[in-house]
């Protein structure tokens, strides 16, 4: 029997700012002191969520974008780790390249498959190989992201190819017995017991877990020669500045403390980014309405925000707050926005936007002149 502790997931919960119970783990009091045993503490310390040899596996699957995870599929992940119980192992099916340590989400074996990148659009190849898969480790319970960017349509055709009776999609709140939907327009729950098949609404999921998990690389396996009945023209590319802020990876966004409105321009152009803005540069005409970022305006999930000259008011921070990596830059060291920010760069914007522009030309260059070499 493991001697190792572990989160019993049935611990009393918090409620969500939408009003939904989640389960949380590592969460810490006001004092700083941890709630619980199992709180995290240090990201070197945390135990193997189980020793026993698993019996039975929970599944997670998801793609990657660039090697990196978005936060739904991280969801997924923690999901299945979370509700595994000691002598289940749970296994992240990754659809792409992956350049990050799983075990910290709770994976203990990681199946890697670069050759099905969200890129290509090869359905019948992921459905055959995912279908490999799911009859080798026969999981208790395939948890997977309930999105447009293919998770969510792998996800019905696998439901539909097995002919799975129990299955959920749009999740919204797991416990170890059940999971539930939004229903009668939002206003209500149903829920019924937790099946094979869970495809998550975003956001219902703490990543930050108290243990680790094995993350042993396990080698791919074959992807099957299958003939697609349609041929895939590849991706239509949109220019930045038609791309909605909701949808952006990157944003450089403009506040108050931005003169030159063509050098966020510039510099957005240079780095394949969407142009934000703050209220106040909206209300002094600098940027058109549909730029505006916050409470009272839209609200960004982007991997990388630039914020420029932003102080940080508590309105713009709300609309910022799904954004992975935030840089700012800004005159002022005490700024409420470099309390938010992962990393803060203080001096003029104008000056620094122009250095920042240059030396990513210089890199660019020097790259182009050792691949030409090479």
């Amino acid at each position: 029997m493991s001697t190792v502790k572990r989160v019993d997931p049935r611990r009393p919960y918090r409620l969500s700012p939408s009003g939904l119970r989640r389960i949380v783990l590592g969460e810490k009091a006001e004092n700083g002191q941890p709630i619980g045993a199992f709180a995290r503490t240090n990201e070197k310390s945390r135990p193997l969520r189980t020793q026993e040899p698993a019996k039975r596996w929970h599944m997670a699957i998801a793609h990657s974008n660039r090697g990196r995870l978005d936060d739904h599929a991280r969801d997924a992940i923690a999901a299945a780790a979370i509700l595994a119980t000691p002598g289940t192992g749970v296994v992240a099916v990754i659809l792409g390249e992956v350049h990050e340590d799983l075990a910290a989400l709770g994976a203990d074996k990681v199946i890697v498959l670069p050759d099905l990148d969200a890129a290509k659009f090869q359905p019948h190849r992921e459905e055959a190989v995912i279908s490999a898969l799911l009859n080798a480790y026969q999981p208790v319970h395939v948890f997977m992201p309930d999105n447009m960017s293919g998770d969510g349509d792998l996800g019905r055709r696998l439901i539909a190819k097995h002919e799975s009776p129990h299955a959920a999609t749009n999740v919204v709140e797991l416990t170890p017995r059940h999971a539930a939907i939004r229903w009668s327009g939002g206003s209500a729950l149903a829920d019924a017991p937790l099946p094979r098949f869970v495809l998550l609404a975003p956001g219902g999921v703490d990543t930050e877990l108290p243990f680790v998990g094995a993350g042993e690389e396990v080698p791919p396996p074959q992807v099957p020669d299958v003939r697609e009945v349609f041929r895939d023209l590849g991706l239509e590319q949109t220019g930045t500045s038609e791309l909605a802020l909701e949808e952006a990876d990157i944003i450089v966004a403009a506040g108050n403390g931005v003169r030159n409105v063509e050098t966020i321009g510039a510099l957005a152009a240079v780095l394949g980014a969407a142009v934000g803005a703050s209220r106040v540069a909206v209300d002094e005409g600098k940027f058109p309405r549909n730029k505006q970022i916050g409470a009272s305006g839209k609200t960004v999930s982007a991997t990388t925000y630039f914020a420029i000259g932003i102080s940080g008011a508590v309105q713009h921070l709300q609309g910022i707050k799904s954004c992975r990596h935030v840089i700012a830059i800004n005159r002022d060291p005490g700024a409420a926005i470099v309390k938010r920010a992962d990393l803060t760069v203080i001096g003029d914007a104008e000056e620094l936007m122009q250095a920042l522009m240059t030396r990513i030309s210089q890199a660019r260059n020097q790259a182009e002149v050792s691949g030409a070499e090479g």
